[in-house]
């Protein structure tokens, strides 16, 4: 998301079609979780997690080399098809390695790698595009997800699983007879559907409507992430006492942060404090919102949580799609009176 507005710059596209490589990867996770989840049920996961990796840093290797917009999308394309299996066969096997009343956190402890991601490598990722080109933060990802393949080989263990037992991937499909399962997933793609409307824009946000310096973003994505951070690991614990309490409460705090974010987006301190809160609500809801469509599908929970990931992403493709849409029609677009911040 930092660094978008250089790829928009390199490849001569608009902000819209820029937002694509955000969307555009978010609908491939959702196409990709469904079809590389059903077909690997019945697959050791350790297997699986290595083999999803080894698409992972092929993607993202294509998209440090691409030439053309047409081939960053399909780098993107490429990498995201296996996002959804990874974090949805991950949360399964991570919630299987801990006692019952302890799974939330359980889920919540394997989501912090994304939070601290987000804390560390989406700033340095804007910090390295600024610095030294687009291209070094796809090369840098390519790199960590090697040392992330070698991570999984060597330190992940091996938990069998009765996948057998539940009839293999029509076991995995009868949990979609739950209609809290679909409500589940629905709750997903509307709650990540609003705070990605605001987020992909970030960037553009924060300099063309905020007035911020583009040297600032980084530091300002750091602090986002420690939103996340910090969201995450209180949401998997309030979540381990009461999912449906919990998710109620954070949710309706999520759209009261994105209100006010909408309505103070011209002032700088409260954009920041903005960034923070919506870090924070927004990812507080990931462990509970994963943990509530295991629940209802506990007898085959690999394609049901696997499908939870792909909502998260469809979430992110709508919101994505929405902001670009607001952006294009001229909502979005700021109006200056003078040299500095309108």
């Amino acid at each position: 998301m930092g660094i978008l507005p250089d790829l928009a710059a390199d490849f001569g596209i608009s902000e819209a079609a820029a937002g694509w490589l955000i969307s555009g990867y978010a609908l491939s996770v959702v196409v990709g979780t469904l079809g590389l989840t059903a077909a690997v049920t019945r697959l050791p996961r350790k297997k699986v997690l290595i083999a999803l990796m080894v698409l992972f840093i092929l993607g993202n290797l294509i998209s440090a080399l691409a030439p053309t917009y047409a081939l960053m999308m399909l780098g993107r394309v490429v990498a995201a098809l296996c996002h959804g299996a990874f974090f949805g066969i991950g949360s399964v096997l991570a919630a299987d390695m801990v006692a019952p009343t302890k799974k939330s956190g359980a889920i919540a402890i394997m989501f912090t790698g994304l939070t601290v991601a987000n804390v560390l490598g989406v700033p340095f990722g804007t910090l390295l595009g600024q610095n030294l080109g687009w291209r070094a933060t796809f090369w840098a990802i390519t790199l960590i997800g090697v040392i992330a393949l070698v991570g999984i080989a060597t330190l992940v263990p091996q938990i069998e699983h009765a996948t057998d037992q539940n009839g293999g991937l029509r076991g995995e499909l009868r949990a979609f007879r739950s209609g809290q399962v679909w409500l589940s997933i629905a709750v997903t793609v509307l709650g990540y559907g609003g705070m990605f409307g605001a987020f992909t824009y970030i960037a553009f946000t924060l300099t063309e409507v905020s007035g911020l310096a583009a040297s600032t973003v980084p530091f300002l994505l750091i602090l986002f992430g420690v939103g996340l951070f910090i969201g995450n690991i209180v949401g998997g614990k309030a979540a381990d006492r009461s999912v449906d309490t919990t998710l109620i409460v954070l949710l309706a705090a999520l759209t009261v942060v994105l209100v006010f974010f909408a309505l103070t987006v011209r002032s700088q301190v409260a954009t920041i404090a903005s960034l923070l809160l919506l870090g924070g609500f927004g990812f507080a809801t990931v462990p509970g919102l994963q943990m509530r469509v295991m629940s209802y599908a506990s007898a085959a929970p690999t394609l049901a949580s696997g499908a939870n990931i792909a909502a998260f992403n469809l979430g992110n493709t709508l919101g994505a799609w929405l902001g670009g849409l607001t952006i294009t029609i001229g909502l979005a677009t700021p109006r200056r009176s003078g040299p500095g911040p309108a």
